[in-house]
């Protein structure tokens, strides 16, 4: 059984909703940055960005995607990185379009290692 530990860890979990297309960028800047970890995962979503269009099989029907192609980015940092990694998404990507993503950043409670079995702040 694992203990909590009473005392914040001073980790913050970051999550990136990007445009699919800038999802190498991004991962390039993070690594560059030296953040160790990146999760991704594709996503669609439907927000203020505008949806692709998708022309019929001959071409003369044309409609708009029900969703968006994105990419969900997840990464975990100590507190003091969080202002680098935030600058280093938004500046990877950035094109000044609606719709160029979001990014939320929490407060980690608590870490464990599955396969060290450690727990804490030094498993990130």
């Amino acid at each position: 059984m694992f203990k909590l530990e009473s005392c914040p860890l001073g980790m913050k979990r970051i999550e990136a909703i990007i445009q699919a297309d800038k999802i190498s960028n991004v991962v390039s800047t993070l690594k560059a940055v030296g953040v160790g970890g990146i999760t991704s995962t594709q996503s669609r979503g439907v927000g203020a960005g505008q949806r692709p269009v998708i022309q019929g099989s001959r071409g003369t029907a044309r409609h708009e995607a029900e969703f968006s192609a994105l990419n969900t980015v997840i990464i975990v940092v100590d507190d003091s990185k969080v202002g680098a990694v935030v600058s280093a998404i938004i500046d990877a990507a950035h094109t000044g379009n609606r719709g160029d993503g979001k990014i939320f950043v929490t407060n980690v409670e608590e870490a464990f290692d599955i396969a060290t079995k450690e727990s804490g702040r030094n498993i990130i």
